[in-house]
């Protein structure tokens, strides 16, 4: 599909940045790219056919290629943990996927929740872990179209609350540092994270739900 193709030159200006310090729009098109590549791989996971983007980030090397690795690597590992909570996110949500308002709604108003109390790397997995899981219900749903949506959303987000954390740790390449660190405890400090992540999350669906009534 359309939504998920850049051109050649747009793949290389996104990528260039990392040879030096990103400004704040570079750091939201970084996220979008980023949100295009972890969606299209949830939803080759699922078998739901989609064309595949013309430059695949995971699939293209580089920092931005290395960067949607880890994030898709540690997006599994949470997953893992937890396997029914990222899944089947507009049904936890009670939503309708067919209004662009109420998906925008939605996914803005969790991942306020999930990041109320301050950023790490383990909840901005988790966000993109339920932007391709709602996107995967969208597309099964009928409703494609969703999916620009929510890369619209998840870079609205990364303008309004992300850009200042991501630009004094160096921007996403920081992100690495997740699994290239060599001592154990540091392992084990990740998964405790993204196991406290989650119950950020069904938190999140909780005070969504209640709003909502």
């Amino acid at each position: 599909m359309e939504m998920l193709r850049r051109s050649s030159v747009f793949a290389a200006e996104v990528m260039e940045v990392f040879d030096r310090s990103p400004t704040d729009k570079e750091l939201v098109s970084q996220g979008k790219a980023l949100c295009r590549d972890y969606i299209h791989s949830r939803l080759n996971r699922t078998g739901i056919g989609w064309t595949k983007p013309e430059h695949q980030l995971s699939a293209s090397g580089g920092t931005l290629g290395e960067v949607s690795s880890v994030l898709l690597w540690l997006g599994d590992e949470l997953e893992y943990l937890r396997p029914n909570i990222y899944r089947n996110v507009a049904r936890q949500l009670n939503i309708t996927v067919a209004s662009e308002n109420v998906v925008s709604d939605a996914f803005l108003a969790v991942a306020a929740e999930i990041f109320s109390t301050g950023v790490t790397w383990g909840k901005v997995v988790s966000l993109y872990a339920v932007a391709g899981a709602l996107a995967v219900d969208c597309v099964r749903h009928g409703h494609p179209a969703m999916v620009h949506t929510i890369v619209d959303c998840m870079g609205e987000f990364v303008r309004k609350s992300l850009v200042s954390w991501l630009k004094r740790r160096g921007g996403w390449a920081d992100i690495t540092k997740c699994v290239v660190n060599t001592d154990p405890s540091f392992h084990s400090h990740w998964l405790v994270s993204a196991a406290c992540t989650c119950g950020l999350y069904l938190k999140a669906v909780v005070f969504y739900l209640l709003r909502e009534k």
